[in-house]
């Protein structure tokens, strides 16, 4: 239980942070300014870019997963950060990029306030979180980077999403996961549509074929499920942003090489030093976050080498490396 408590609290560092740039971004003029400059909006939907859409409300976190993709990346002037957040992080998120750029790649920070078309009667998934605020919660999981770049090479063979299988491979543990896992086969809309035996995959790193997804009914899939579990009181699947996608994106899935996304570092402490080195994406998903008390001692340094604790409003919040 106080695992669990500890897990779902903000570190006081963190949501000082937070505070100090949201406060920054209304008393400082270069905190609020344009991101990217104006003569750079044009690369934002520059095909030949490598585009990266990273959603968060943990603007530390945001930090550790830009850096260390800048820093692996052989080819760094060709990334281009699309930085998703909520509304009562946009400033502060905005504040942090504006003030340490992240040259030579570019980055824009959007708040989900400001898309036009993402309202609560369009999206249900909003609906949800709004009514239950635990959804919102349940999973923040975060990555540290290596050099992605090849993932532009691979062929999804028609497919919209390329992914991790979780279904399969040495840790039992994390790897071991199928739709039986995530979704209540005593209700009939799954026991009749849902195989308890299909393969899992793995949310949090995804290749994804934008052109190969607008052919399809992915999105209005996606909400019809949610707008059918919202009638049954959530009780089709467990809590978290997996399970509707694991049904929407039913057959449109290509799996990747599992060293592209190693998961579990927040899960367990048996984790493979020499397979962490080696995957080009680690995700910390689970309870035990590098920037947490409970994080496992022996993987939080992958984390922390890219945190700047010289920054001074990381040092004026006292996040310190432990």
């Amino acid at each position: 239980m106080n695992k669990h408590f500890t897990a779902s609290s903000i570190p006081k560092g963190i949501h000082c942070l937070s505070l100090r740039l949201t406060d920054e971004y209304s008393s400082n003029a270069h905190a609020r300014r344009q991101l990217p400059a104006p003569e750079l909006l044009p690369l934002l939907s520059d095909n030949s870019y490598h585009h990266f859409i990273l959603s968060t409300d943990n603007i530390l976190a945001a930090s550790v997963v830009v850096t260390s993709t800048v820093a692996s990346s052989l080819r760094p002037e060709k990334i281009v950060f699309h930085v998703i957040t909520d509304k009562k992080t946009y400033a502060g998120m905005h504040s942090w990029f504006a003030l340490n750029p992240v040259s030579p790649a570019i980055i824009e920070v959007k708040g989900v306030h400001q898309f036009e078309w993402l309202t609560r009667e369009n999206v249900p998934v909003l609906e949800a979180v709004e009514s239950h605020n635990s959804i919102r919660n349940y999973y923040h999981g975060n990555h540290v980077a290596r050099d992605l770049s090849p993932l532009w090479d691979i062929d999804l063979k028609g497919k919209v999403n390329g992914a991790v299988e979780t279904c399969r491979g040495e840790d039992e543990w994390v790897m071991s996961k199928r739709f039986k896992n995530y979704f209540n086969f005593s209700h009939p809309l799954i026991a009749n549509n849902l195989d308890s035996e299909e393969c899992a995959w793995a949310y949090g790193m995804n290749v994804f074929d934008l052109h190969a997804w607008r052919k399809t009914s992915i999105r209005e899939t996606y909400h019809s499920w949610l707008r059918e579990n919202l009638k049954s009181n959530l009780t089709m699947w467990k809590l978290g942003t997996l399970p509707p996608a694991l049904i929407a994106f039913k057959g449109h899935v290509h799996a990747i090489d599992p060293e592209w996304h190693m998961l579990g570092l927040g899960y367990q402490n048996k984790t493979d030093i020499e397979s962490v080195k080696r995957a080009a994406v680690i995700h910390y998903n689970g309870q035990s976050k590098p920037w947490l008390p409970i994080g496992f001692e022996h993987l939080r340094p992958f984390w922390t080498k890219y945190v700047n604790y010289s920054n001074d409003f990381v040092r004026n919040c006292h996040i310190m490396e432990t």
